[in-house]
């Protein structure tokens, strides 16, 4: 069995745990979302053209009818479809606008239509208040779920451990959320899809190391609490980290070959299972353990144990 000093060096866990959380926050309200027009309300026009374009001369376009604040995004190949298809590198582009009427819209594929030939061309126009309907519903489900969880816990196992694995999913959420602001990728119902999924993958994670704390805490005897914690999770740590990677494969594997649709929730899933996986054994238990050790009876046996920092692999 493996014999790490994972909570010996606790004080590193939480500084690199408040780094990365200082970090995200700074993402968050520095850089800000790059929300999805189904949560500002706007168009988006998926349009194939005859030939190679750049974004240089659709916008140039665009720019002629007032539509200077649009995002043009060229569309690559991503899936063995798409490779297969007989569209050409730079003839595909998704082009977000404001919300446009029937003939503004009209006007734009015509414009575009007479530069440059258009083969093909879809539109979707979604109204912002659709957007604020979806991050409602979230909310509440996010909080439906963090009651649920608490109280489960806290009746299973202890109410310490419930309020430690909801600051590790909250850990977990914000950063995320905040990875997810700094390298500016599109924030959809995917993505939402997403970290809702990452509370029940964070949770599992967490609970396994709890459940075999609470096992050897029965038998706890000429050692301390800490020690005897950090025996549980030596005892647990391989399979964690064997879960985490058979988890990542089928994710990573849609982020690969998913297409663009699929691409915001695989992104959001890896750095989720990446953040869970570490929060689980690195800050949950660590606070969880500092928290039990304030009980006077595991504060006498630290004062007569405490040398025994790590427990013995047996």
């Amino acid at each position: 069995m493996l014999n790490i000093d994972f909570l010996g060096k606790k004080n590193i866990w939480f500084a690199l745990s408040g780094l990365l959380i200082i970090l995200s926050i700074v993402g968050i309200l520095g850089v800000g979302f790059n929300y999805s027009i189904d949560f500002k309300g706007g168009s988006a026009t998926d349009i194939q053209f005859k030939q190679s374009v750049s974004v240089e001369q659709v916008r140039s376009v665009l720019d002629s009818l007032g539509l200077k604040d649009s995002k043009i995004q060229p569309i690559e190949k991503a899936t063995f479809s798409d490779a297969k298809s007989s569209i050409s590198k730079g003839s595909q582009m998704l082009i977000r606008t404001k919300e446009l009427s029937t003939s503004e819209e009209k006007s734009m594929a015509a414009a575009l239509n007479d530069k440059f030939g258009v083969v093909d061309r879809q539109t979707r126009t979604v109204d912002a208040s659709w957007g604020s309907h979806i991050t409602e519903r979230a909310i509440y489900a996010l909080v439906a779920a963090i009651v649920g969880l608490l109280l489960f816990i806290a009746f299973r196992y202890e109410f310490k451990m419930s309020v430690a694995a909801i600051l590790a999913l909250f850990h977990d959420i914000i950063i995320t959320a905040g990875v997810y602001a700094l390298v500016g990728r599109e924030v959809n119902p995917n993505m939402i899809a997403a970290l809702l999924t990452i509370l029940g993958y964070s949770l599992y994670d967490t609970i396994v190391v709890f459940h075999r704390i609470k096992e050897n805490s029965t038998n706890i005897v000429k050692t301390t609490y800490s020690a005897m914690a950090n025996k549980s999770i030596n005892q647990v740590f391989m399979r964690s980290i064997n879960t985490s990677i058979t988890t990542l494969l089928p994710v990573a594997a849609i982020m690969l070959f998913g297409g663009e649709t699929l691409k915001d929730f695989a992104f959001a899933m890896m750095v989720g299972i990446l953040s869970g996986t570490y929060s689980s054994i690195f800050f949950a238990s660590p606070i969880f353990v500092v928290w039990k050790e304030a009980e006077p009876y595991y504060k006498n046996l630290k004062k007569k144990y405490g040398k025994e920092a790590v427990a013995p692999a047996s």
